[in-house]
């Protein structure tokens, strides 16, 4: 996967993931240039940004009063207007260099659910950020371009995209939307479930990047045969000093389960509102995951358990999003 660091190329059509957790950028004919935290580090006294990305990551948790880990993007979409635009004119200017001659025509994507108000966010914000031309996609429509299905064809598909902030399943027919529904849960909140447990169970506190190391090491969405544990380090709630524990992936499980019922629910919500025929599309063609939170171990099985329908996740389930952006302006001619 070629990853850039910034190199000069002529202004292009790209595609950007803006995601809760993490923002990728997809460029026409050079597949994914850039993959980010959708961090920023921000100096509170003098009101400029120290560092984005992943070098701003590296600071949650461990900065200066002053200096503040900020994530712009809150489930989905923007809660600082000002700070979105800084970080995607950097990106922008980083994935296609600064010596592009024209501005490039970007397909950004936004969660199913986000209002007018949110969408004219995101679009002004990448105008400002230097962009000719925006085009607007629905999550689930470029999940489902980037894992290979064939949008345009008359038979119903359906995508779970679980993401940073949201959590997005759609029927997808004939190149648009037939039902669809974004709940906020997804990754972020299966980390804060964990920090949650772990304070409550353990008397530990633990930041974000322990619990969602936790999470990826040793997450389950539904029981496994063998039991894994994992050797822990945080504060202790009642002494104040550093404490190690070890956590179990059965508890862990039971954190997250609510999480991950509501995930399921959602499925099974949209699957009820289906027409008939694209239902049976569904049973047929089955269910795809893609974004972060696919990769929750389980996660396939539980919603399978569930719904009684096939599940699989996409190939590169983190980059689905970013690869159909990308490719959604040659399909919007067909469109």
């Amino acid at each position: 996967m070629p990853v850039g660091k910034g190199i000069a190329m002529p202004a292009t059509d790209i595609g950007i993931d803006l995601g809760t957790s993490s923002i990728l950028v997809y460029a026409s004919g050079k597949g994914i240039v850039l993959k980010e935290p959708s961090v920023v580090a921000y100096d509170k006294d003098t009101e400029k940004i120290k560092a984005i990305g992943e070098e701003a990551r590296q600071m949650i948790g461990r900065t200066p009063g002053n200096v503040v880990a900020i994530r712009p993007l809150r489930q989905g979409v923007i809660s600082d207007y000002e700070i979105t635009e800084k970080m995607l004119k950097y990106f922008i200017s980083k994935a296609i260099g600064r010596r592009a001659f024209r501005k490039p025509r970007i397909s950004i994507c936004v969660p199913s659910g986000v209002t007018e108000v949110e969408k004219k966010a995101v679009e002004e914000a990448t105008y400002q950020a230097g962009a000719r031309e925006v085009h607007l996609i629905e999550e689930p429509i470029a999940a489902a371009i980037g894992s290979g299905i064939d949008i345009l064809r008359p038979c119903g598909n359906m995508v779970v995209d679980i993401g940073g902030g949201t959590s997005d399943i759609a029927v997808i027919s004939l190149g648009g939307t037939v039902v669809s529904t974004s709940v906020k849960v997804a990754g972020d909140n299966f980390d804060e479930a964990i920090m949650r447990h772990v304070r409550k169970n353990h008397n530990l506190f633990i930041g974000e990047r322990t619990a969602e190391d936790i999470k990826i090491q040793i997450g389950m969405a539904c029981e496994r045969p063998e039991l894994v544990t994992l050797e822990i380090k945080g504060r202790n709630v009642i002494t104040g000093l550093p404490k190690s524990v070890t956590l179990t992936s059965e508890e862990i499980r039971e954190a997250l389960y609510e999480c991950t019922s509501k995930i399921v629910d959602a499925v099974h919500g949209v699957l009820e509102k289906t027409p008939p025929e694209l239902a049976a599309d569904v049973v047929d063609r089955g269910i795809v995951l893609t974004g972060g939170g696919a990769l929750l171990g389980g996660i396939e099985k539980l919603i399978e358990q569930k719904t009684g329908i096939n599940t699989m996740t996409a190939q590169e389930p983190m980059l689905a999003v970013a690869v159909g952006t990308g490719k959604y302006a040659e399909i919007a001619e067909k469109l």
